[in-house]
């Protein structure tokens, strides 16, 4: 996957909250002695979310020998050496992010060129598996492209596929239809006590029935994108800060460096949309409009 990023032209920044001994521990076991070579830069400490916000930090090189740092001034990253602490500010200069029609004097707030920060926010997609420290600042106050790394997605995917946790969804999605159907024939009227005390009858069912759904997933909360049937602060702010998400960062071998994405906006939908999803001057096929 790095190489396919690399012929492409895309750069390659490691940026890491943890230690240069851990990242290069790490790093050794998953791409060999040679790792360094793969990137345009490498920060390690970087001391994310504070890396976004604070404009003053300086970058320092780390001597790979001794493992010290080296207090010379850093006018420029070189592969295969390592950095740490620094600031986005900084790393937009170092990296030159600019275009030469974009090369404009003016500074705004941050004191980086406008042209600069355009640059860096249409760009930059940024790969990372901590969502607050490290998407929310990136997508809150620089619009970056941003994918979380979950492996939580695979876990579950995995034992969705599982007959009991098929059955237990299916099961739900019945009940929850007869629910309505009920209701739809009750109408507007007042309910009597048979009727409330099947639609609570029902509605202990249901009940049962999560629970076994959450049961399936092994653990005493169930899943992480989910509150019983709401979704989960976590998946809110999932949906909010992350353009992607996936299991691994592996998972975007599957597709070209180019490749643009386009989701489907059922999630997107209000309650009053979906109904309406599907508009009624639609009374041909696709295939018959292409060939018309």
């Amino acid at each position: 996957m790095l190489d396919t990023l690399k012929d492409s032209g895309k750069h390659l920044i490691l940026v890491s909250n943890s230690p240069f001994w851990y990242v290069d521990a790490g790093m050794r076991y998953v791409l060999g002695n040679n790792w360094r070579d793969e990137w345009d830069a490498i920060i390690t400490s970087a001391g994310k979310p504070m890396f976004y916000t604070d404009d003053s930090r300086p970058f320092r090189e780390i001597c790979q020998e001794t493992r010290r740092l080296m207090f010379k001034r850093v006018e420029r990253f070189e592969r295969g050496k390592v950095y740490t602490e620094g600031c986005l500010k900084e790393l937009m200069r170092l990296m030159d992010w600019t275009t030469v029609e974009n090369k404009i004097e003016s500074k705004d707030t941050w004191g980086i060129s406008s042209g600069s920060l355009d640059m860096a926010t249409a760009n930059v997609l940024y790969v990372g598996d901590s969502l607050f420290a490290d998407l929310v600042d990136a997508k809150r106050e620089f619009s970056w492209t941003t994918a979380a790394v979950t492996p939580e997605v695979g876990y579950e995917m995995e034992l969705q596929t599982e007959t009991d946790f098929a059955l237990a969804r299916r099961t739900i999605d019945l009940l929850l239809h007869a629910l309505r159907l009920l209701q739809d024939e009750l109408g507007t009227s007042l309910r009597t006590a048979e009727d409330v005390k099947v639609l609570d009858c029902l509605e202990r069912l249901v009940s049962v029935w999560r629970d076994r759904e959450s049961d399936v997933l092994g653990n005493p909360f169930g899943s992480v994108f989910r509150a019983r049937y709401q979704p989960s602060l976590f998946a809110h702010s999932l949906r909010r800060y992350c353009d992607l998400y996936m299991t691994s960062v592996s998972s975007l071998r599957h597709y070209s460096p180019q490749h643009r994405f386009y989701p489907e906006q059922n999630h997107l939908l209000l309650a009053h949309e979906i109904d309406g999803a599907d508009p009624e001057c639609w009374t041909t096929s696709l295939d018959e409009i292409l060939e018309q």
